[in-house]
């Protein structure tokens, strides 16, 4: 990071997370990268608080293109990126009761046939991969694939990538203000002045209002509130306790050690871009609806947090040229799938921005879907 902002650049991304480190990592090698961040550190508010994993039906059907093209790069990156991999063993079971049974038998045959590894499976199979499973959650479908990413580390190596090709990290750096000028923008930021060829809002919950700031239309990115607990637990619950999602989407859990239990009501309170907490309503739903799928009695609630997911209003990423000003580029809305995507949103829209078209399975998949212009 630095504290002077370079007068001129080719691309300024705004926000660090994880959208904006990827794409800055995968563009410096063809074009002057500035990344301007407006808090103290890059990723505070959404990939800093992140409980991500791969999980390849995670999103919808429509992502899983992205998130499968992804799974080389997070588990054999290459050696100059990082000496190992960032994914380890989770499962994922996806769980319903007797009367969501027609509901899993749909959602494993939807993913079966895109190829996704999923396995249908029931009553006392099921009851083996959670111990205390309460009788009434009799279905599931299994996928053995799902993986934990180790997120900060990820991160730190697309920024490490990202200034080792040559880019800029500029902390502490709101763009407050751009004006469309010959040859791109004239940029105001917290650091002073910069001369951008580009724009990419990579600003996650805040990116409605960069464009906003910079005279373009937003695209309805609206952020959401999410509530994560660890439990301590009564109970011995095995660390390598599958990722466990509700079918109907009001919870996931997996395990964190040996009694220990990450927690989400899966709320998405919605919400204006701010530092979000926990409000204790959630963190009682959270415990309460955990304790309606499994006989595990909690001990302490050991840490609680929030962060912020941000949806397009059709739920899917949204990366490519504005449908009006070609010099204004969004990578934005990647909810909560943001992180097992990133290799292929960053390949993709990188080629988009001068860098070589990507290979393999990211170079197959159809970018067109998640372009800006679908909301005209």
């Amino acid at each position: 990071m630095t504290d002077t902002a370079p007068s001129a650049t080719d691309v300024l991304i705004v926000g660090a997370g994880i959208a904006g480190a990827s794409l800055a990592a995968a563009l410096a090698p063809w074009r002057r990268v500035t990344l301007v961040e407006a808090e103290d550190a890059p990723g505070y508010h959404a990939t800093g608080r992140s409980a991500a994993f791969w999980h390849e039906s995670y999103g919808g059907a429509q992502v899983q293109p992205l998130t499968r093209a992804s799974f080389d790069t997070l588990d054999r990156p290459p050696p100059e990126f990082s000496d190992r991999g960032f994914l380890t063993v989770r499962r994922a079971l996806t769980l319903g009761r007797a009367q969501d049974r027609a509901e899993v038998d749909v959602f494993a045959a939807e993913f079966a046939a895109k190829g996704v590894a999923v396995e249908r499976i029931s009553g006392a199979a099921l009851a083996r991969h959670i111990p205390g499973l309460r009788p009434e959650w009799s279905e599931a479908a299994y996928e053995a694939a799902c993986r934990d990413i180790d997120v900060g580390r990820l991160h730190a190596a697309y920024l490490r990538a990202a200034r080792r090709a040559g880019a800029t990290l500029v902390s502490r750096a709101p763009l407050s203000a751009a004006r469309r000028v010959k040859d791109g923008w004239e940029v105001e930021t917290g650091k002073g002045a910069i001369h951008a060829g580009l724009i990419v809002n990579a600003a996650g919950a805040w990116a409605d209002r960069v464009a906003a700031a910079c005279g373009i239309a937003p695209v309805g990115i609206q952020p959401y509130r999410r509530t994560m607990l660890q439990l301590r637990l009564d109970v011995p619950v095995p660390d390598e306790l599958p990722l466990v999602i509700d079918i109907g989407g009001s919870f996931y859990f997996k395990g964190e050690s040996v009694g220990r239990v990450w927690l989400t009501p899966h709320d998405e309170t919605p919400v204006n871009p701010h530092d979000v907490v926990p409000e204790d309503i959630d963190v009682a739903l959270a415990i309460d609806r955990l304790q309606s799928v499994v006989d595990w009695p909690v001990a302490a609630v050991e840490r609680k947090w929030a962060g912020l997911r941000s949806f397009a209003p059709d739920r899917l990423p949204v990366f490519g040229p504005d449908r009006h000003e070609a010099r204004f580029i969004w990578c934005a809305g990647q909810g909560g799938f943001g992180i097992q995507t990133a290799p292929a949103i960053a390949a993709l829209l990188a080629a988009q921005l001068g860098a070589d078209e990507p290979a393999g399975a990211i170079g197959r998949v159809d970018a067109q879907p998640f372009a800006p212009s679908r909301f005209a």
